[in-house]
């Protein structure tokens, strides 16, 4: 198992059961053992055989391989074997005593590393700008092309109906106009001279003869 991962599992495990001031150190440049020390306090006997028990099991869980537990009698100093890392889980007045931190504290580490696929993840915030300006160039140009239809359609609009259909529409009332009235005032007179004439006179003469 990979060391950054066991730290993790070991964290975790120790957290589940409500460890008390968490260290973790890093001691390649110390000694080729082990390539952690994981330091915790645990308030009671009880709760120190608790957190050494859920350190291994989790430990197992994960696939990681698990070489001793020791001092579970007594439960004031429980020490985890895990091969790559060791933990330490002790009544406070017992770390206290021993001081650990003083003996592997040259280099701690976060007790949870960040996860090792972060670094990839930068990669594609380069190309997303570059992204961005081609897709800004994209919509810019249909904007134009809209624009400029715009002003193709709204200079043809007022092209046609100032230089043709209201000049057409005008000389057609006009026309129509200046004709209706002229055709009834000639048509009236007519009537109006034909009906007396015929009728008034030949009446009179038919009686008196």
């Amino acid at each position: 198992m990979d060391i950054k991962k066991l730290q993790r599992v070991i964290v975790d495990a120790l957290e589940d059961v409500k460890a008390q001031d968490i260290k973790v150190f890093d001691t390649t440049g110390q000694t080729q053992l082990f390539d952690r020390v994981i330091v915790a306090s645990g308030t009671s006997n009880r709760q120190t055989r608790a957190l050494a028990s859920n350190v291994r099991d989790k430990v197992k869980e994960a696939g990681g391989h698990v070489i001793s537990v020791e001092g579970e009698e007594t439960g004031e100093w429980v020490l985890v074997d895990l091969g790559d890392a060791v933990v330490h889980v002790m009544q406070p007045s017992i770390r206290d005593y021993y001081r650990l931190e003083e003996i592997w504290g040259q280099k701690p580490v976060p007790a949870k590393p960040a996860p090792t696929r972060k670094p990839a993840a930068g990669k594609p915030t380069a190309a997303k700008p570059a992204a961005k300006k081609a897709a800004a160039g994209e919509t810019a140009k249909p904007a134009a092309k809209k624009s400029a239809a715009g002003a193709t359609k709204a200079g043809a609009g007022a092209k046609a109906p100032a230089a043709k259909k209201p000049a057409t529409k005008t000389a057609a009332a006009n026309t129509a106009s200046a004709k209706k009235p002229a055709a009834k005032k000639a048509a009236a007179p007519k009537a109006a001279a034909s009906k007396p004439a015929a009728k008034k006179p030949a009446a009179r003469k038919s009686g008196a003869g």
